[in-house]
This record gives structure tokens, sequence and C-alpha cells, in this order.
């Protein structure tokens, strides 16, 4: 079987280096819309987000509203494209447009690189829990342990997957994961992770599928088609449809996220319109003795949409938005996500612009959500320095990496690809991982995953 080849630094102390924040001028017309970031991603509860640029990648905490804590900033690898975090350990996982075939694991707290893979093409996304790492290319998916990184399952020849669309559920019970299933048509195949074999393959969308996503705890997977007007929601590990959402009906849109909140009560969908649309998950209970007149009407409403063309019966049957976010501007890929802070709902949006959007959600009366803070994620000479820029002294500086890996060393350009003999055997642990302060202890949920009591 081909392997990905593993370096295992063991302890390894990352070099500093007085790296430049990352900067970029604007357009000749001053336009804000210009793409600043790389990369933006949520960790798996909504408390921190991930982004990455030129000159690295910046973690920030989620905790409040009128400010973004800088909790680290990481330049071990330039021009980041892929950057992970796995829920609020100090793992992060990071690719490089630099070294795009290889993915890079850090404990960013100890400023040491745990170890790195290198696979036979570009890592499009990575996606992990507490149990599982799952690397994602154009045309194959590796299922790692996380607690040791060892390579359990290789799914070679999948169908084409150039966006790198995948999704992995986050709950303690389960780990599914969920991946295009068809060249021709929307299919998702559900694949359990732990067990290591596929479940079921879900007839989603008509079209090419372009947006999944679970919910906290991995019982319903939402898609969206390459058209995206219609949402659905389906049930795992079934794959039964639950609900279903008309997002618009005037224009074809690329929808680029799907959200749900932590009580899965409700989902949002981001695109590259203007607008980003919250459904509410709530089943309708039709009226069943109702003797008014809307009631009666609504029966002879249902009852004719049995003699319509399934794709109009389809139609009058899906629901629409509950809540309704308009952003200032259209056309840049950004991502959403359902979080609560200081116990208000929220609507979280990281625009590729470089700018973390916060509004406040109705959970009552839905609505139109109003803009509560805008925060920088980035920083610019021209702007001065970002309101969570680190400052040296600070607890945050402490736990920063600022370093540069020699990409002249064996272990970073000059693996191209696989290797039948080459790296680390399919089944290599990382050995016990000793650092100047201490052994990383697998079990504390500020330095790695936790794992269960009977293997602690």
């Amino acid at each position: 079987m081909i392997e990905p080849i593993a370096e295992l630094r063991t302890g390894e102390k990352v070099r500093r280096s007085g790296s430049s924040p990352d900067r970029q001028s604007s357009g000749s017309d001053g336009s804000p819309e210009l793409q600043r970031l790389s990369c933006a991603s949520f960790n798996q509860d909504t408390t921190s987000l991930a982004v990455g640029g030129k000159n690295g990648y910046r973690l920030f905490s989620l905790s409040s509203v009128d400010r973004m804590d800088c909790i680290h900033q990481g330049v071990e690898s330039p021009d980041v494209c892929v950057a992970e975090r796995l829920f609020s350990s100090s793992l992060m996982v990071v690719v490089s447009r630099s070294a795009p075939f290889r993915m890079n694991i850090y404990h960013f707290k100890k400023g040491t690189e745990i170890c790195n893979y290198s696979y036979s093409s570009n890592i499009l996304a990575v996606k992990l829990n507490r149990q599982r790492l799952v690397v994602c290319l154009e045309e194959a998916l590796y299922i790692h342990n996380i607690k040791d990184m060892k390579l359990l399952k290789s799914l070679l020849n999948t169908p084409p997957n150039p966006t790198g669309l995948c999704a992995l559920s986050v709950s303690h019970s389960s780990s599914y994961l969920a991946y295009p299933g068809s060249v021709t048509a929307g299919e998702i195949t559900l694949y359990d992770a732990v067990n290591l074999n596929e479940v079921t393959v879900i007839s989603a969308h008509a079209s090419h599928v372009a947006a999944i996503s679970f919910n906290a705890s991995g019982t319903s997977l939402a898609t969206a088609s390459e058209k995206g007007t219609v949402i659905r929601v389906f049930s795992v590990p079934d794959g039964d449809k639950l609900f279903e959402f008309r997002r618009g009906m005037k224009r074809y849109v690329s929808i680029s996220s799907l959200s749900f909140s932590a009580d899965a009560q409700f989902l949002c969908a981001s695109s590259n319109t203007e607008t980003v649309h919250i459904f509410r998950l709530e089943h309708h209970r039709p009226s069943q003795e109702s003797p008014s007149w809307s009631g009666y009407m609504g029966k002879m409403f249902s009852a004719a949409s049995t003699y319509l063309p399934s794709q109009v019966s389809d139609m009058m049957h899906q629901d629409r938005a509950f809540a309704t976010v308009r952003l200032a501007a259209a056309g840049m890929k950004n991502i959403s996500a359902l979080s609560t802070i200081q116990k208000v709902p929220r609507l979280l949006v990281a625009s590729l612009d470089g700018h973390l959007y916060i509004y406040n959600i109705d959970p009552q009366e839905g609505g139109d959500c109003p803009l509560v803070k805008k925060h920088r994620l980035y920083e610019s000479a021209d702007e001065g320095p970002a309101a969570s820029e680190l400052e040296v002294g600070s607890p945050s500086y402490a736990a920063t990496v600022a370093t540069s890996r020699n990409q002249d060393s064996p272990s970073s350009s000059s693996l191209t690809g696989y290797s039948e003999d080459g790296g680390a055997k399919r089944g290599e642990l990382i050995p016990e991982h000793e650092f100047a302060d201490g052994p990383l202890r697998l079990d504390d949920e500020q330095e790695f995953p936790p794992v269960s009591s009977q293997d602690t």
C-alpha cells in the first residue's frame, strides 16, 4: 500500500526569527474587499478562530464581542493555506503553499513540531476531532489516529474533489466522515472513521454538492448543491431527509459554508453574495382539526401539491430563511458560524478580506440581524497595529512561535511524494515527546487531545 511519508520530530524546538507581520497593500481603488487572508477556520466548538496568510497564521479567542485577543501567532510556515486547531488544545495543523503536499503538526505553546507528513499531491483540507485526523487530497482521503498519528485507512481513487470538500463529526460518541460520493451527481458518502467502514450513500442533490456540515452531536448532516438554491438536512447515520430549505430562486450562488448552532436549532449558510441566511430547524405541526379558513386552505394547498410536478411540489414545501444578515459587500469568500458569546446568540462571519463581523440574532423573531462589531484579523503598516497585536512580555507573546524552517533540509521540499520504503512505516507510533519542561501529556486538554480513562 502506498503510504505518506512521516517525519517524527521528537521534541524538536522550532527556531525563532523575526518575521514581519502580514502586509499586503490595498488595491489601486482602495477597495476594502481585497483578499488579505488565504484561509479562515473556526475550531470545533467555535471558541477560537484561525486565519492564515503570507506570513503565517494567527489564532484568536472568541470569548468577547468587544475585543479579539490574539492567543498565538505562528510563522513556522509562510503563506499558510490551511490552519486548523483541535478544540482548545495546543495542537495546530498547518499547510503552506510553499509545500502544499506536506502537513505540519505543531504544539504551539511549547514551540515544537510534533511531526509532519507528506503526500503525493496537494493537501486541500484537513479535518480533526479528538479521535481522528483526516487529510483530503483531490482523489484520496487519509484517516489517522490523532493520538499517535498512526495511519489507519487510505481511501484511494475517490471521486474527483477539486475543492477538498469533506466534513468530520466532532462528537465524543461517533466520528463520521462525509465526502462527495459521485462524479456525476450530488451524492454524499457517509463513512465511519472509527470502525473504518462505509455506512451509506446519501442522494443529496441532483447537481454536485458544494458544502456539507455535521451538527455538534453528529446526528445531522447539512448539504448544499452547486446551484446554491436548496439546502437539505439529513439524519445520520440512516440518511433520511429531515429538512429542506430554499435559499433563493432568482440566481445561482456558490455556498462557501454551512454551520449548525451548538443546540442544532439553527443552521446558517454563507455564499459569494451579500446575504447570509439562517434557517430554523423545527418541524411544523399540521393543523389537525382547525375550523379556520386558513386551516382549510392549508389542507387544500397541501392536497393540490400532490398533483403538481415534483419540482414544483418540492418548492411549495420548502421553508425560507428565519433570519438574514446583509454583508457590506459581495464576492469575497467568507466562513460563517453560529455561537453564543457572553450569553447572547451571535452570527460570526470571517471574511478573507481580513475581518471578523459579529451580528446579533433574535432567536424568537429572527429577521434582519444587526452588526454589533467588526474586528481586523490582519496587520498592516498603513493602517497601524491590529487591535489584537501581540505585545512583548504579554502572556500570549510567551506562547508565540515565530519561526522559519530551513526549506533546503531533507524534511521539507525534498520530499516530493510517497515512498514505499522511506519515512515512517505504516503503524509507526509517535514516541514519547520529551521537552525542556517535561513530557507532552496526552490527557491534558491544554496540550493535546484528551484520551479516555482506560487509555491513560
